[in-house]
């Protein structure tokens, strides 16, 4: 089990990604379009720098879902690795049995 401040840091990361997601789009399309004025482009990349770091989305980490471990992570089902075997192993995900040839 992770240690519940890594699980909360996360889960406030995501909050804030959430929150700055539309204002931080149009800065970034503002800041990246070639026909503005280098002015208007520089001031835009001077307000996205003033944004909550924890707002952007790269610092958000995946976690799993039941123990909050950060490594060993499958996208698809959101779990750790050695979550999902657990769970596999007593039949709780329809589909998956422990491997035997």
């Amino acid at each position: 089990m992770a240690k519940t401040s890594q699980i909360n840091r996360n889960k406030k990361r995501e909050k804030l990604v959430a929150q700055y997601a539309v204002k931080r789009a149009t800065l970034k399309a503002e800041a990246n379009n070639e026909k503005l004025p280098a002015e208007e482009r520089f001031a835009a990349r001077l307000k996205l720098a003033k944004l909550p770091r924890n707002s952007s989305k790269v610092r958000v980490h995946h976690r799993c879902e039941l123990s909050g471990r950060s490594k060993g992570y499958y996208r698809k089902v959101k779990m750790s690795r050695i979550a999902l075997r657990s769970l596999s192993n007593f039949g709780q995900i329809p589909g998956m049995t422990k491997a035997s040839w």
